[in-house]
């Protein structure tokens, strides 16, 4: 049995969906402070199979223990829950810290008890700050995070790597970039509560007439454009990048006890690119105002993908016109 926390969020329900199809006995623990019961009927739906569900504050040391003792199965965690937004978290950063280090320590204090565990963490590629060179590479030195948010992650990993150290525990550190669309089936996508923290669910919100208009923060970086640059994803590519992650370690071809892999498509894209392919692709003309940067941003970040490419044997395969795409028709199932 695979533990998949926060598997009710946007890339744990793509991941559930994606280990389903290849097999796997899932447990789904989510607390739903930021993801809907509704997503386990799309996964059911896709899938034709009920993953286990348990509703579970991960910060409640006693009822993760619970949580182990009743499922004694459990053979790999994919760890996704967590708080994960950039702006956000500068302003709440007690909430972030509490909500991203806890429950990861919780998880650890069980997984320490086990023969043989494996632990599949959801890093980001935050936790290189601005890098130097692009694109980035697992090599590219960790820089101080430019947000608490960023710094949580960077914790992360240290706490797992310094675990490893002392336990059976192996485990993969996934750094990717910027998840972006929705199952083609348009049965699961990204669904935020509130007002959207990132681009994508902004534009298609902005697209259906839920927002006014769209915030482009800032035009005066020094990118081709002026606007931002990042490596966008398609979450079901990256769902796949965490299967063949957990099957490296569940076989044991994992050389170090703690690996870590950039999961991107290794092409940046700057916000106003963004726009331009969403209303090409979908033919609705966005409103949108530049407005001034935002605290916590880095300029550019795309990623070099080539050691996922030849270690995980994985690569990104859909493009960003289908990911785009697929945003769309999840946006409208919605307002059906």
């Amino acid at each position: 049995m695979i533990l998949v926390t926060g598997g009710l969020g946007f890339i744990g329900s793509h991941t559930v969906v994606e280990l389903q199809q290849q097999g796997h006995e899932v447990l789904i623990v989510d607390d739903l402070s930021n993801a809907s019961l509704s997503v386990l009927d799309g996964i059911t739906a896709i899938t034709k199979s009920r993953p286990k569900f348990l509703q579970l504050d991960l910060k409640d040391k006693c009822g993760v223990a619970q949580m182990f003792s009743k499922y004694p199965e459990i053979k790999g965690i994919i760890h996704f829950a967590a708080s994960k937004a950039v702006g956000e978290s500068m302003e709440k950063p007690l909430q972030y810290y509490e909500n991203n280090i806890v429950p990861l320590i919780n998880l650890l204090y069980e997984l320490g008890k086990k023969e043989k565990s494996c632990l599949i963490f959801s890093s980001s590629c935050t936790v290189y700050g601005q890098a130097m060179e692009m694109p980035i590479t697992e090599e590219a030195p960790v820089q101080k995070a430019l947000s608490p948010y960023g710094n949580t992650k960077q914790m992360g990993e240290d706490i797992i790597t310094d675990f490893a150290k002392v336990s059976t525990m192996d485990a993969i550190l996934l750094r990717y970039f910027n998840p972006i669309g929705a199952h083609e089936t348009a049965y699961i996508g990204e669904l935020p509560n509130g007002v959207p923290q990132n681009l994508i669910p902004y534009i298609t919100q902005t697209a259906v007439g839920k927002r006014k208009e769209l915030s482009v923060f800032g035009q005066d970086y020094q990118t081709p454009d002026g606007t931002c640059i990042r490596d966008y994803i398609h979450v079901v590519d990256l769902a796949k990048a965490h299967v063949k992650a957990l099957e490296r370690l569940l076989l044991k071809k994992n050389i170090e006890k703690v690996e870590c892999f950039n999961i991107g498509t290794g092409k940046g894209t700057s916000v106003l690119e963004i726009i331009k392919t969403f209303e090409k692709t979908t033919g609705v003309v966005l409103n949108y105002k530049i407005v001034e940067r935002r605290e916590g941003d880095v300029m550019e970040a795309y990623a070099s993908t080539t050691k996922a490419n030849k270690m995980l044997g994985w690569k990104a395969e859909l493009s960003l016109e289908e990911a785009l795409n697929s945003a769309w028709m999840w946006e409208k199932s919605l307002n059906k």
